[in-house]
């Protein structure tokens, strides 16, 4: 709890939101004497943990998974999902916290990763309304968040967060997704040959990371992903002002600049992949989004949509999953590869043909 806390007053600390800056540092301080050392944590791994933060693929590292802590089973007989939380952990003080949401009567169902954007924490996937949705048709789900993020930001100095920890966040985050499948393969009760990944904001940009080295990911659906970094780091709204010039010094810039989607777009190993660009994001600056659209490889589908209003009416009903179940049940995996660009880029609202 103490945990959430912190990272609810420190989200708001960096969107410029809450004034009471000392008062709130304080109440920050006291709470840390509440949470648990990692102590125990840390006399848990050898001393010879090390993870390479300037390599994409978690099998370079010592990630070794230690003994899953399983959670209560919730198996309401009423509802078309059952749902399971699980603690795993592979590195030092830092144990996440996995959501599985299985459909009910379906054996070795495909399996779709659901992975939102810093701040976000893992509330969506303890809501009955959201599990139904992503469990219908036979997928299961599996819910987690981001490195320093959540439950996950802990004994850490405010000063350092996702922004400022950026290299950290991803890199770190895009091995857990490789972990993660390890894990669930091992787990032996879903189909690995169909697995997708869902990735909002950072989480978007996560999910490309991953799929640039972990080809078990057949298909990506991403909504507004960060990127673009030069132009984010100025412009992005979630940036404080007084923090944002140490962003785009070229020594800062230098370490996240292989981690941009302009330049790892194009490497995703999924066969199909979705973009979905909201113009007036309220984090992502649109010139950000208008530049990883041109990075995107052909065989890449883009979605452009006016804004926020354009993207929830264009999906009534819960109909935004729809499209990457469709290609994990298809059998014409990369038919995105030799459409035409009319076909290949929508726009929400219709973009008005201009006559040359």
């Amino acid at each position: 709890m103490a945990f959430v806390l912190r990272q609810s007053c420190t989200a708001a600390l960096k969107s410029g939101l809450f004034p009471g800056r000392l008062l709130l540092a304080v109440l920050l301080t006291l709470f840390q004497f509440c949470a648990p050392g990692s102590a125990l944590a840390q006399e848990t791994f050898p001393g010879t943990f090390h993870e390479d933060l300037q390599s994409l693929k978690a099998d370079t590292n010592t990630l070794k998974p230690e003994v899953t802590v399983p959670g209560a089973l919730e198996d309401d007989p009423s509802k078309n999902f059952i749902r399971q939380r699980f603690q795993l952990q592979w590195r030092p003080d830092d144990r996440l916290d996995l959501y599985i949401i299985r459909p009910r009567g379906v054996s070795k169902p495909p399996v779709i990763l659901y992975l939102y954007s810093f701040p976000q924490d893992t509330d969506r996937f303890k809501d009955d309304r959201w599990c139904t949705r992503v469990t219908n048709e036979g997928f299961a789900a599996v819910g987690f968040v981001s490195a320093l993020t959540g439950h996950r930001y802990r004994d850490r100095p405010m000063k350092e967060w996702f922004v400022s920890e950026l290299r950290e966040s991803l890199v770190k985050s895009a091995h857990d997704v490789q972990m993660i499948l390890d894990y669930l393969t091992e787990h032996g009760n879903f189909d690995m040959d169909r697995v997708g990944m869902f990735g909002q904001g950072s989480g978007a940009t996560i999910a490309i990371l991953a799929s640039t080295v972990d080809p078990r990911i057949r298909a990506l659906h991403l909504v507004t992903p960060w990127g673009d970094w030069p132009d984010w780091m100025a412009r992005a709204s979630i940036v404080p002002n007084e923090e944002r010039d140490g962003y785009l010094k070229p020594e800062y810039l230098k370490q996240i600049a292989a981690l941009d989607p302009i330049r790892t777009l194009p490497k995703v190993k999924a066969q199909d992949v979705l973009l979905q660009n909201l113009r007036r994001d309220a984090i992502t600056p649109a010139i950000c989004e208008e530049r990883i659209e041109k990075a995107a490889p052909s065989r890449v589908l883009i979605d452009q949509f006016g804004d926020g209003r354009a993207y929830a009416s264009a999906f009534p009903s819960g109909k935004l999953f729809s499209w990457i179940k469709s290609r994990l049940q298809s059998s014409n995996a990369g038919l995105a590869t030799s459409a035409p660009r009319a076909q290949r880029i929508q726009y929400f609202p219709p973009k008005e043909e201009t006559i040359h």
